[in-house]
C-alpha cells in the first residue's frame, strides 16, 4: 500500500511584504475590492484602464442575496469572461466573487432611498458586514495595498493607484465629486459627492457626549449639526493641486487605498457603534486609535455615477 505524502507546509515572511511610495517597481501587488449592489459598465471601463500593472492586480467583489445582486453578478461576470479572455496585459491576477450571507436592510438601490437618514444606521451597519466578509475572506499574504472602490466610481485618473500609493501613508482617500449638467447656466459641472471625509469638531464630540450607547453620528444631514470641515468643499477647483495631503479624523470609502497591514492588525469596519461611527468613519477611527495616520487628497478628484 503506497504511502501518502504530508500535505506541504507553506511559509509566509510578512517581514519580506512591503508597502512602499515606489509600489511598481517593487511588484507591490494590490486587491481591488468592491461591493457591488449594481453593476455599471462605466465603473468596469474605468477599472480596465488603470496603468497599474494588471498582473499585480486581484480583483475581489460581494453582492446581496437579491434579485438586483444577481443581476449585477450576470454583468459582472460578463465583464469578467471579456477581459480575461481578452489580451494579456488587460487580464487581472485573480477575480473572487462572494454572496453576502445575510440580508440587506434596503431592498431599493435608489439613490434617495440609500440616503435618508433613517435608513442610515441600520444600511452602514449591513455595509460593513459586507465589507469585513469581502476583506477577511480575500485579504492574502502576498498583499501590500488594499483599495476600496465603489461600484458606483465610473471616473479616476488611469494613474489612481500609483497615485494613491506614491504618498506611503497608511489610510488615504481622494475627494469624490460628481458630474451634472446645470440646467441654468445650460452647462456640465461638478459637484461634491461624498462627505464622510473630514476634520472632526469641538461640537460633533459634543453631540457624541449627549448620544446613548447605540446612536452613530453622520454627516450630511441637517439633523444631525457636526460642523466638521469636510474634505468636499476643501477642493481648489481654480488650482487643483492633486498632491496636496490633509490629515482627515473620518473617511469614506469611494477610493480608499490602505496598506494591508492595517487590516492585518485588526482595522475593520465597525458594524456596531464605535465612538459613535460605523463603517468606513469607524474605520477611520479605529485604524487612529491603532496608532496609523489617516489623509486625504482634496485636489485629487474621482467621480461618482450620476443617477
Amino acid at each position: 500500500m503506497a504511502c501518502k505524502l504530508p500535505p506541504p507546509v507553506v511559509h509566509y515572511n510578512l517581514n519580506n511584504l512591503t508597502s512602499t511610495s515606489d509600489s511598481i517597481a517593487n511588484g507591490e501587488r494590490i486587491l481591488i475590492l468592491t461591493p457591488l449592489a449594481r453593476f455599471y459598465q462605466q465603473y468596469w471601463d474605468n477599472l480596465e484602464k488603470l496603468s497599474y500593472p494588471h498582473e499585480l492586480i486581484s480583483l475581489g467583489f460581494i453582492a446581496p442575496k437579491t434579485k438586483a445582486g444577481n443581476a449585477a453578478i450576470a454583468a459582472l461576470e460578463k465583464a469578467i469572461s471579456k477581459t480575461q479572455n481578452g489580451p494579456i496585459d488587460n487580464r487581472f491576477a485573480s477575480i473572487s466573487i462572494l454572496r453576502q450571507d445575510f440580508d440587506p436592510p434596503l431592498t431599493s438601490q435608489d439613490e434617495k432611498v440609500r440616503h435618508k437618514l433613517s435608513a442610515q444606521k441600520e444600511r452602514r451597519e449591513s455595509m460593513s458586514r459586507a465589507r469585513n466578509s469581502l476583506v477577511f475572506t480575500t485579504l492574502g499574504p502576498s498583499t501590500s495595498w488594499v483599495l476600496w472602490l465603489d461600484a458606483d466610481i465610473v471616473e479616476t485618473p488611469t494613474s489612481l493607484i500609483q497615485d494613491l500609493t506614491s504618498h506611503n501613508q497608511p489610510v488615504i482617500v481622494p475627494n469624490c465629486f460628481q458630474r451634472y449638467y446645470d440646467t441654468q447656466s445650460r452647462k456640465w459641472d461638478i459637484r461634491p459627492y461624498d462627505f464622510n471625509s473630514w476634520i472632526d469638531s469641538e461640537q460633533a464630540q459634543e453631540l457624541a457626549k449627549q448620544m446613548g450607547p447605540d446612536d452613530i453620528l453622520l454627516e450630511g444631514y441637517h439633523e444631525l449639526p457636526t460642523y466638521r470641515t469636510l474634505m468636499a468643499y476643501l477642493a481648489d477647483l481654480k488650482a487643483l493641486d492633486p498632491g496636496r495631503l490633509l490629515a482627515l479624523d473620518g473617511v469614506g470609502g469611494t477610493a480608499l487605498m490602505v496598506k494591508a497591514d492595517v487590516h492585518r492588525d485588526g482595522a475593520m469596519f465597525p458594524a456596531f457603534p464605535f465612538f459613535h461611527l460605523v463603517e468606513t468613519e469607524g474605520f477611520a477611527k479605529m485604524a487612529r486609535r491603532l496608532g496609523y495616520e489617516v489623509f486625504g487628497l482634496p485636489d485629487y478628484l474621482i467621480y461618482h455615477y450620476n443617477e
